[in-house]
């Protein structure tokens, strides 16, 4: 569990909740029905038309990652590798085998079996930046879709306040009705900035530094079974490997 995150939206939720009580108002002046539809309903509808439906139905599968972010122990990965360099290095490389039969990481799997069938380092380089480029891109296109309700909802926010400011307008002889569609007017307004600046792009930016991280991850491992490939000595490998251990 990412606690940084929880405490983050309780925060926000503080915040605005809070400063609305604080400010004098009340809770229930900031449940608007109209105000919901335009900019929620609305946001959505703006990002449907943007998003491809893959990358759209991902968005939703990976926002998990927010609160509950993939998991993996880079110290612990490096000794392995090191430990497979040293079986390479002592029964070749098919003695690498029984550790890709076993492996659960599809990703480790892939390259323990392809260092396996003996696939030269600059083609097994290859094939493992093609997957890695790829599954970045695919995670990236998830995470924008919720900077994309970032940038829609304040506008249709906007959209809401001129759209109850029209109604106010058509009640101008009843003076009685006037703060009250004022202060409905804005609410819009509120659900659009605050949506986007507390949510929709803080999502994006979490997913963002999650899939960087996993990326590094990534990256390193694919050195480190390049290095195997490439037959180099083991504690070279460690070296190399151990500049990917900085802020993990």
């Amino acid at each position: 569990m990412d606690i940084l995150s929880l405490i983050g939206i309780i925060f926000g939720l503080f915040a605005i909740l809070g400063g609305a009580v604080a400010k004098g108002s009340s809770l229930g002046a900031l449940w608007n029905v109209a105000a919901f539809i335009i900019v929620i309903i609305g946001t959505l509808a703006a990002t449907l038309v943007q998003s491809r439906q893959a990358a759209f139905l991902h968005a939703f599968r990976i926002v998990l990652w927010v609160f509950k972010p993939p998991k993996f122990d880079a110290r612990a990965t490096v000794a392995r590798i090191i430990e497979w360099s040293q079986v390479s290095r002592k029964e070749g490389l098919l003695g690498l085998e029984n550790f890709s039969d076993t492996e659960q990481d599809p990703y480790i799997r892939k390259g323990l079996q392809l260092l396996v069938d003996g696939t030269e380092p600059m083609i097994l380089r290859q094939i493992l930046e093609s997957d890695l480029d790829n599954r970045e891109a695919f995670d990236l296109q998830g995470a924008k879709v919720f900077e994309s309700m970032g940038v829609y909802s304040p506008t249709l926010g906007i959209i809401g306040a001129v759209m109850g400011l029209m109604a106010v307008m058509q009640n101008l002889a009843d003076p009685s009705k006037l703060g009250h569609g004022i202060a409905a007017a804005f609410v819009a307004t509120i659900y659009g900035v605050a949506l986007a600046n507390l949510l929709f792009l803080p999502v994006s930016n979490k997913l963002k530094s999650v899939i960087q991280a996993r990326i590094n991850y990534e990256t390193m491992l694919l050195e480190g079974l390049v290095s195997i490939a490439e037959g180099e000595n083991p504690r070279h490998i460690e070296n190399k490997l151990n500049g990917f251990l900085q802020g993990q």
